[in-house]
């Protein structure tokens, strides 16, 4: 896995460091060490949260299929699908955001059960709450395509998600 990291991951970080830094320098500031650590951990939430997608699609994917094997409770299938995506894809980010992400600091200490209770209750603020809140707005109020207002939801839940992650669930 290190060598991977190395391989894939470096070139990637050199590469993003050097359009941050080419963006402070257009705008006339400087990016401190600690600016490029957040925008760094920043970058590895979005392949989480990337990766996070992928699992809930998969996941939702599967049981569908399940559900149409069972034969059971096919009426409800794409809200039972939802249900387990959001569960299962809502651990996998916990486990990596909590890996890669949002690392303990040394002589830190952090509940293994409170920060996962934090991450349910952020991603459901988030993914739930917030998500369905725009739709309505978006959609029902602003008339915009049903197609276009999730794509405007990731560009504002996005950078929340990982600001309530940073400072009170990983906290």
């Amino acid at each position: 896995m290190n060598k991977l990291k190395v391989w894939l991951w470096k070139p990637v970080e050199k590469a993003s460091l050097w359009c941050i830094h080419l963006l402070f320098r257009m705008m006339h500031k400087e990016l401190t060490a600690e600016g490029e650590q957040s925008f760094l951990q920043l970058m590895r939430f979005g392949l989480v949260g990337v990766s996070n997608t992928l699992v809930h699609y998969l996941v939702y994917v599967v049981v569908i299929q399940l559900i149409y094997r069972i034969g059971l409770w096919e009426q409800y299938d794409y809200l039972i699908a939802t249900v387990w995506g959001f569960v299962l894809s809502v651990l996998w980010a916990f486990f990596w955001n909590n890996k890669y992400v949002f690392k303990e600091r040394e002589g830190e200490k952090r509940s293994f059960f409170g920060t996962l209770v934090k991450t349910y209750i952020t991603y459901s603020f988030t993914g739930l709450f917030l998500n369905s809140f725009l739709m309505v707005l978006w959609v029902d109020i602003f008339h915009m395509s049903k197609m276009i207002a999730p794509i405007i939801n990731m560009t504002l839940g996005v950078p929340i998600n990982f600001l309530i992650n940073k400072f009170w669930a990983y906290k």
